[in-house]
């Protein structure tokens, strides 16, 4: 029996030959080739359209996908289609991005967290650039070894951009495999499994619209609660549905509860009303941005009468009420404010910064929350 599937990319209808009827059950039983056609006939019909997405007959850039890439790990679509149009506007091309200041590339990064992202991205730029010329390579180990390029967007890449049958496996095609072939094994014990498994799927022709079908898939049908599977082009495949677990899985191994730390932030007003701000350094978390000065952030809270030796400038430092909690991926934070007047004639490491100019600051959302609290409690 031929399946007739549609190339999304070139806009035309195709036969794949390769479908099958599993005798011993009646169920629809497809080979890995007809398992791609038919995720590709419902991607023609059913696929997203995303900014980053290429229209029928226009080849991708490979400048827009990797850029799509970098802002979609730990992000979500929805958050990131504006911020994809805005760096576009501001560097429509790979060079222009390539020429940017840094402080310009983490300010308009602000929202999208995980700012390691924005300063690989911005050295990646500027190693394609340096070492190819301004051309992305296509080989994935190639990719893999520029900054912020991992084996996902290496091979989200390579099959988008250049049509190279590399086998994408984030939690989405995880939970897809995982349920298609009713993998028991707890995550991350798995992911080698389902990396094989993805990969006998993977398809030849068209991997770049296959990489894109089985993405959507997982984000619109195949989703962690209550999968849409009455409208899944592999349902009548699928074990895990056959057998009612899809819910179940994928299994994951319980994550061990985030530990809490501790720290202390500055808010040191000048005369003229100016706050003191600071640079944090490059490497490590929120490396780069500004920030209001904080101390370092331990495992028990902080004394009190360790504000004064902790601060950044002199100051009668008083605790403002409450405290600040901010979540990070793998640890708690809680931020206790103290607020003090300086004469701002010391030397110190930082600026001083109007508040109405604190929209040109490329500020994490920590900062943030620690500015409105400081504002809030006058």
């Amino acid at each position: 029996m031929s399946l007739t599937y549609y190339n999304r990319q070139e806009g035309y209808f195709g036969i794949d030959n390769e479908f099958t009827i599993e005798p011993s059950t009646g169920r629809g039983a497809l080979k890995p080739a007809a398992l791609a056609a038919e995720l590709l006939v419902w991607y023609g019909v059913h696929g997203r359209d995303l900014p980053w997405r290429s229209p029928p007959g226009v080849r991708p850039d490979p400048y827009r996908v990797w850029l799509s890439e970098i802002m979609l790990q730990q992000t979500t679509v929805a958050t990131v289609g504006p911020y994809f149009e805005r760096f576009l506007d501001r560097w429509p091309r790979l060079l222009d991005l390539a020429a940017a200041p840094l402080d310009d590339v983490l300010h308009a990064w602000q929202g999208l967290g995980y700012y390691a992202r924005a300063r690989n991205m911005l050295r990646c730029a500027q190693q394609i650039v340096e070492n190819y010329g301004g051309y992305f390579p296509q080989e994935e180990s190639a990719l893999l070894k520029l900054p912020g390029i991992g084996p996902y967007s290496a091979a989200a890449i390579a099959a988008i951009a250049f049509e190279i049958p590399a086998t994408i496996l984030d939690g989405n095609v995880e939970r897809v495999i995982a349920r298609l072939r009713q993998v028991e094994t707890s995550l991350p014990a798995a992911k080698k499994e389902l990396r094989r498994l993805a990969t006998e799927i993977t398809p030849a022709k068209l991997p770049g619209d296959y990489a894109q079908a089985i993405m959507d898939l997982g984000a619109t049908i195949c989703t962690p609660r209550k999968p849409a599977c009455a409208r899944c082009p592999w349902q009548s495949v699928c074990r895990a549905s056959a057998a009612g677990i899809q819910e179940l899985l994928p299994r994951k191994t319980p994550k061990p509860e985030r530990l809490l730390r501790h720290g202390m932030a500055f808010w040191a007003v000048r005369g003229d009303g100016r706050i003191l701000l600071r640079r944090r350094p490059e490497k490590g978390l929120l490396g780069g941005l500004m920030e209001v000065p904080t101390s370092a952030w331990c495992d028990t809270p902080w004394k009190p009468r360790a504000a004064r030796r902790e601060a950044p400038v002199e100051a009668r430092w008083r605790a403002l009420p409450g405290v600040i909690a901010h979540g990070f991926t793998h640890f708690r934070l809680e931020i206790k404010v103290y607020a003090g007047k300086a004469d701002g004639r010391a030397a110190v490491e930082g600026i001083w910064c109007a508040p109405d100019r604190f929209t040109d600051q490329a500020l994490s959302t920590l900062s943030k929350k620690v500015i409105r609290h400081a504002l809030s409690s006058g």
